[in-house]
C-alpha cells in the first residue's frame, strides 16, 4: 500500500501535465502552429511512457476524473485534427482536380507514348 500512494501522485501529476499539453495542443491546432504541435506530440508521448508502469489499480477518484478529462481533450483535439486534414484533402482535390476511382472518370494526364 505505502506503494500505491507515491505512484498516485505521480499519476495524478502526469495526468494534470497531459491535460496541460492536450490544451497546448488544441491552441496550437487553432492556430496551425506545426511546431508547437510537434511538440505536444513529443510532451503526449513521454507523459504515457511515464504513465505506461502505473498500473490502473492505482485510479482513485480524482485520477479517474483527470483521465477522463484528457481522454476528452484528446478526442476533441482528434476530430479536429480529422477536419483539418479533410478540409486540406478538399482544398488540394479542388486544385488538382478529381481522383480517380470512386465512380469518377479519370484525368486527362500526359503520355508520350499515346499517338
Amino acid at each position: 500500500m505505502t506503494d500505491t500512494l507515491p505512484q498516485a501522485a505521480a499519476l495524478s501529476q502526469s495526468l494534470r501535465q497531459m491535460i496541460a499539453v492536450l490544451e497546448r495542443e488544441r491552441q496550437a491546432l487553432a492556430a496551425l502552429d506545426a511546431d508547437g504541435l510537434i511538440g505536444a506530440a513529443r510532451d503526449k508521448e513521454a507523459l504515457c511512457d511515464a504513465m505506461a508502469s502505473i498500473g490502473p489499480q492505482t485510479l482513485d477518484g480524482e485520477t479517474r476524473t483527470l483521465a477522463e478529462t484528457a481522454r476528452q481533450l484528446n478526442e476533441v483535439n482528434r476530430r479536429v485534427r480529422n477536419l483539418l486534414a479533410a478540409n486540406v484533402a478538399a482544398r488540394i482535390e479542388a486544385l488538382g482536380g478529381r481522383r480517380h476511382g470512386l465512380g469518377r472518370s479519370p484525368r486527362a494526364t500526359y503520355d508520350p507514348t499515346r499517338p
